[in-house]
């Protein structure tokens, strides 16, 4: 591949390739080589010889970059095989960007399928099927990559050739824009990102040499795991809608939740048992499936398990939460976002003739308070449904009851933060549970709540506070969605 001469050495790299070969090949070592004199004894060289230890073995370091992968490097743009993975992008809604990017590969002699594939073995990309080369967490360089370990190959082509399972790769890739905001300023890197990402996973897949697909999902909505959205789509692709063997069907990936261990971190998160959990399918890690270690403990920050559908009685929805005690009044909603605070109001307020003043439909505290004042001097009793977080939120409900000499009430939803962020992921992803059409909240907005907040007291000037902790209420279809992984 490179000629040189006595006299002189040509450069065969322009300086545009040169980071990238180094980064293929490695960055050359210089050695020097000095003569020994020749008045040193065989003796004294042999005993140098002897007291000098050997070199530490270096491990060799198991690369994604093969010798043909190297000489297509070289190769001019119109002599370079084309790409066999075929892209293509796809939209949770038919009004929104496409979010999903979708990656199908054939080899170059796809081989027959005479029946239909209805096992799955899908399997995350990061740290379980590939790592990087360098040894960094986020590879910096689509040749940055090597297998998880040297077996994955081989066990991905034993189970799509001998044991008919569909290969599938399922990975969250939130560092991906596939179509940026036209409003902001963004960096050519953006793009940049998504080229780098395709050409790593087409390497990938070329080298595995199998019918795969990879979904990956760009964004926090119904594709991003634990999310099913993933899942339907490959579903939909190989029509196997109904018709998947969800009990041979099996989900790898590292995200297990995993606590900490002996010189073992814990891991980032149980997104990945989760999803497999969602779907109905056996989950690994990769340590499981391919080394066949024994699992390792693992904990969920919230578990739908512990929340079973009740029983008829509970969830009937005509049980007595709040019973109203006078005429006319003010009742003052005082909980996080997600807490259940609107479900309240439609299922127990609303028979009992309260309005609702919600500050998400009428967008500022004075559009609120200026309609509740219409509504009690026409006679109406209101409830507040907002956050209400602290004493001097509150004190602007208690004075305008005052002021109309009206009894207020609080309602105090003690719904714990992390199953209001649930309840809002659930609320934002199914159509069954949001019948106000709304988006889901930023992370901020709850610990902007937890910041503010500040318990209730009878001394702010209410005539009582009931106290409403977080049971589901609701129905069967709903309780399904509801008692799903969406975090």
């Amino acid at each position: 591949m490179f000629s040189c001469s006595r006299l002189n050495v040509r450069t065969a790299l322009t300086q545009t390739n040169t980071k990238t070969f180094f980064l293929l090949f490695g960055t050359p070592t210089l050695r020097t080589t000095r003569a020994m004199s020749s008045s040193t004894s065989s003796t004294a060289k042999r005993q140098q010889r002897d007291s000098i230890s050997p070199p530490p073995a270096k491990r060799k370091v198991q690369s994604g970059t093969t010798k043909s992968a190297v000489a297509n490097f070289f190769k001019p743009s119109s002599q370079k095989p084309k790409d066999r993975t075929i892209w293509t992008e796809r939209a949770p809604n038919d009004d929104t960007p496409a979010t999903l990017l979708v990656g199908r590969y054939e080899p170059e002699q796809p081989p027959t399928e005479s029946e239909k594939r209805s096992k799955v073995a899908a399997f995350d990309l990061d740290s379980t099927l590939i790592a990087t080369a360098s040894g960094k967490k986020h590879a910096d360089a689509a040749v940055d990559w090597k297998w998880w370990h040297p077996t994955v190959p081989g066990k991905l082509r034993e189970m799509y050739n001998d044991q008919g399972y569909r290969i599938v790769v399922l990975s969250n890739q939130a560092g991906l824009v596939l179509h940026a905001d036209p409003k902001a300023k963004t960096p050519k890197s953006t793009k940049d990102r998504v080229s780098a990402f395709k050409q790593k996973v087409n390497a990938v897949l070329t080298q595995l040499d199998i019918p795969t697909t990879i979904y990956a999902a760009t964004e926090k909505d119904i594709y991003r795991k634990p999310r099913p959205g993933m899942w339907r789509e490959l579903c939909d692709d190989y029509d196997l809608v109904d018709q998947a063997d969800l009990k041979q069907s099996i989900f790898v990936g590292d995200a297990g939740g995993r606590i900490a261990a002996s010189k073992t971190a814990k891991d980032f998160s149980c997104s990945d048992r989760n999803f497999a959990d969602n779907v109905g399918i056996e989950y690994q890690t990769p340590e499981e499936f391919f080394l066949g270690e024994k699992p390792r403990s693992f904990v969920r920050e919230f578990d739908v398990v512990h929340y079973p559908y009740p029983d008829d009685s509970e969830s009937s929805g005509t049980e007595s939460l709040f019973e109203k005690k006078n005429k006319q009044d003010i009742v003052l909603s005082c909980g996080p976002p997600g807490a259940g605070k609107s479900t309240f109001f439609w299922k127990h307020l609303k028979p009992l003739g309260y309005e609702r003043i919600n500050q998400d439909i009428l967008k500022t505290r004075e559009k609120c308070v200026q309609a509740a004042k219409e509504l009690l001097e026409g006679g109406q009793s209101v409830a507040i449904d907002n956050t209400n977080a602290d004493p001097d939120t509150r004190a602007v409900w208690v004075q305008l009851a005052q002021k109309h000499q009206l009894p207020i009430r609080c309602l105090w939803f003690k719904t714990p933060l992390h199953i209001c962020e649930h309840n809002d992921a659930v609320r934002s992803m199914n159509k069954i549970l949001n019948p106000e059409s709304r988006t889901a909240l930023p992370k901020m907005a709850f610990n902007g709540f937890k910041s503010r907040f500040k318990e209730p007291k009878m001394k702010e000037g209410f005539q009582d506070i009931t106290e409403v902790d977080f049971s589901f209420r609701g129905t069967k279809e709903e309780h399904e969605a509801w008692a799903k992984y969406w975090l």
